[in-house]
């Protein structure tokens, strides 16, 4: 296995990763196109306008959680990963830009190793929280 050593972690420790500046419509619609979502909402702006009552259209929220897992990964490597979940808090709109911070909440020691346990914020350039999550990533003893 390789990726951090339980001595590379320390509770508290955060890091923070500027996930996108300046969001564009066509992630949205390429993010679209890759997961085969097309609800309207996200792809055409006549109908989340004058149908749905938006503004515009927005960002898929399973786009906005695969972007903060960035900050994760970056972090402790994706095959760490054992477990990754958000609650989506506000839409993501474009132009905006999506700063994540992931922290080390605790380390405990399990039957298969150690394990790191993580909170996320995910805010736009607002400071307006767009996801909160939690994760959990094994580590190299």
């Amino acid at each position: 296995m390789t990726g951090l050593s339980v001595t590379d972690v320390k509770v508290g420790e955060t890091r923070e990763s500027v996930l996108v500046a300046d969001l564009r419509r066509t992630r949205i619609v390429q993010y679209a196109g890759a997961s085969g979502d097309f609800n309207p909402l996200h792809t055409d702006e006549r109908f989340a306008v004058e149908t749905a009552g938006y503004p515009g259209v927005f960002a898929h929220g399973m786009l906005t959680m695969g972007m903060t897992g960035r900050v994760l990964t970056d972090w402790v490597g994706a095959e760490a990963l054992l477990r990754y979940g958000v609650r989506f808090k506000a839409q993501v709109w474009p132009g905006d830009t999506l700063t994540a911070t992931a922290t080390v909440e605790s380390v405990e020691e399990t039957g298969a190793g150690p394990v790191a346990h993580f909170t996320l914020r995910t805010v736009n350039q607002n400071g307006v929280e767009v996801v909160t999550g939690t994760a959990a990533a094994r580590l190299e003893p």
